[in-house]
C-alpha cells in the first residue's frame, strides 16, 4: 500500500496539492473554476427571440378565449379526445394557407412542425383519421359562429378596417352599399350525394352579402346548389338599414321582395327579367351619351302589379364589358340620382365577382378534405375567416399589391420567425423616398439630341 493510502486510511483526509490556491502562476491555475478565475458564470439558457412564426401572429388574431368557449357552447368540446378544438381551427387554417391538397398533406406538414406548433396556444399535429373524424362529426355551426364573431371583434377593436379604404363610387355616395351574389362550389358527385344537382354533377352554393366599401362579407348562406337564389334573397338582406343601397343580380330578382325594401326605405339596382311587361309613365331627358333611355315605368301584369304596386325606374345603357360596349336594361326604386350613376352602381356589382374570384382561386376551395356536408362547410368558413385575417393584416401594413401575391408571400414564409407587419410594409419595395432613388444623370442617349 502506498503512503498516500495510508495516510487516507489514517485521517480520512487527502493529500493537498504542493501548489498553493491562491498562487497565480503554474499549471494548476488552468484546473481551477471559472469563478475563482474572475470570469462571471453565463447562464446556459439563451433568450427566445421575440417574434413568432408568421402562422403564429396570424392565429393570435384570434381572441385567446373564443375556441374553447364556442367549443362548449356547440358541444364541440364533449366530443373532443386528444385532437383539441383549438387544435382542429390551426390544423384547417393551416390547411388554407398552405394549399394542402389531401389529409395526409396537412398531417405530415404539420407533423414535421411540431415543435413550433405547439407555441401556438399547445396545438398538436393530428392523425389523418383524427382530422377526417373531427371534419365529419363536429358541429360546422361552431366554424361559423367563429368567423362572426373574429369578424366583428376586429371590426369593433379598429372602426377604420370595417370602414374600409375602397375609394370611388362607395364614397361618392356616403353610404353603405351592398352587393348580393352567388357562386358555385364544384364537388365530385359521386362522393358527395347530399349536393347532388344533377346526374353527372355536384356542386355546393355559397350566397353572400358583400360591402363595397371594406370588401368584407355581411352575410353568409352555405348550402346546396340546388337551392335557388330566390329562396335566400330574404335572408341575405334583413340586416339592411333604411337609406342603404343593394345591388343584386338578375337571379334574386323577385318583386315581392323588391316591395319590401321599398316599405323599408332600402334602395335597390338590379336587372329585370326578358318577360317583365311594364308600360311607361314618364320619359326622362338622357343627359349621358352613353345612357339610350330613362323612364319611370308601371308593371303591367296582373301578379307582376299585384306584387310591387308602385313606380320602378328603368334605364338603358351602353355599359363596357369585357372591354366591349354593351346594351343592358337596369331598373331601381330611386329616382333622384342621374340615370349614369345606376348604371355606374351596377357596374360596381362585379367586386363580388372579384371576390369569389380570390377565394375561390387563391384560397383551397377546390380539393376539399372531406365529403360531408359538415366537412364542406367546415372548409368554407375557415377559407373566409383566413380571407378576414390576411385583409386585417393587409390594411394593417397598407399591403399595395394583389391579394393573391400576399397569400403567396405568407405560404413561402409560414414558419419563418419575423415580424409580420414588418415583412409586408417593406416587402418588394426599398426603403427611403423614391423620388430620390437613382436619379436620372442623362436622360438621352449619347450622340442624340432632345
Amino acid at each position: 500500500m502506498s503512503r498516500a493510502s495510508l495516510r487516507l486510511a489514517r485521517t480520512g483526509r487527502r493529500p493537498q496539492s504542493s501548489h498553493r490556491v491562491g498562487k497565480k502562476s503554474g499549471s494548476a491555475t488552468r484546473f481551477k473554476p471559472a469563478r475563482r478565475q474572475g470570469v462571471k458564470k453565463t447562464n446556459s439558457k439563451r433568450p427566445s427571440r421575440g417574434e413568432g412564426t408568421i402562422l403564429r401572429q396570424l392565429v393570435e388574431l384570434i381572441p385567446a378565449y373564443l375556441v374553447p368557449k364556442l367549443a362548449r357552447e356547440h358541444g364541440v368540446d364533449a366530443q373532443a379526445r386528444s385532437f383539441s378544438p383549438w387544435s382542429h381551427v390551426v390544423t384547417l387554417l393551416y390547411a388554407q394557407l398552405s394549399h394542402a391538397l389531401s389529409l395526409n398533406d396537412v398531417c405530415d406538414g404539420l407533423r414535421l412542425w411540431a415543435t413550433p406548433l405547439r407555441a401556438l396556444r399547445g396545438a398538436t399535429p393530428p392523425s389523418r383519421n383524427a382530422l377526417s373524424h373531427a371534419n365529419k362529426i363536429r358541429d360546422c355551426a361552431m366554424a361559423e359562429a367563429l368567423f362572426w364573431r373574429v369578424l366583428s371583434h376586429l371590426q369593433a377593436s379598429f372602426p377604420q378596417f370595417a370602414q374600409g379604404n375602397v375609394r370611388g363610387l362607395a364614397w361618392r355616395f356616403r353610404r353603405s352599399i351592398h352587393v348580393v351574389d352567388a357562386t358555385v362550389v364544384q364537388l365530385v358527385a359521386s362522393c358527395l350525394s347530399w349536393a347532388e344537382h344533377n346526374h353527372r354533377k355536384a356542386a355546393a352554393k355559397v350566397h353572400l352579402r358583400l360591402s363595397l366599401r371594406s370588401l368584407l362579407p355581411g352575410f353568409v348562406v352555405v348550402g346546396s346548389a340546388v337551392e335557388s337564389e330566390i329562396t335566400k334573397v330574404r335572408q341575405l338582406c334583413a340586416a339592411l338599414q333604411r337609406g342603404e343601397i343593394v345591388l343584386f343580380d338578375k337571379g334574386y330578382h323577385l318583386l315581392a321582395h323588391f316591395w319590401e325594401l321599398q316599405q323599408r326605405g332600402v334602395y335597390f339596382v338590379t336587372r329585370p327579367k326578358d318577360s317583365l311587361r311594364y308600360r311607361a309613365v314618364q320619359h326622362r331627358a338622357c343627359t349621358h351619351p352613353r345612357v339610350l333611355a330613362d323612364e319611370d315605368i308601371l308593371l303591367a301584369g296582373r301578379h307582376s302589379a299585384h306584387d310591387y304596386p308602385a313606380r320602378l325606374r328603368r334605364v338603358k345603357a351602353r355599359v363596357l364589358v369585357d372591354g366591349q360596349e354593351r346594351e343592358m336594361v337596369f331598373i331601381s326604386n330611386n329616382f333622384t340620382w342621374s340615370a349614369w350613376s345606376i348604371a355606374e352602381l351596377y357596374r360596381c356589382r362585379w367586386q363580388i365577382e372579384a371576390f369569389f374570384k380570390q377565394i375561390k382561386q387563391t384560397l383551397q376551395l377546390a380539393d376539399f378534405l372531406g365529403h360531408s356536408a359538415n366537412a364542406v362547410q367546415w372548409q368554407v368558413w375557415m377559407a373566409l375567416l383566413v380571407y378576414v385575417l390576411l385583409r386585417f393584416q393587409a390594411w394593417c401594413s397598407h399591403w399595395p399589391h394583389s391579394f393573391c401575391r400576399l397569400l403567396t408571400l405568407l405560404r413561402a414564409a409560414l414558419w419563418q420567425r419575423r415580424d409580420l407587419a414588418q415583412l409586408l410594409r417593406r416587402y418588394g419595395t426599398a426603403p427611403g423616398d423614391f423620388a430620390w432613388l437613382g436619379p436620372s444623370t442623362q436622360s438621352w442617349l449619347p450622340g442624340l439630341a432632345l
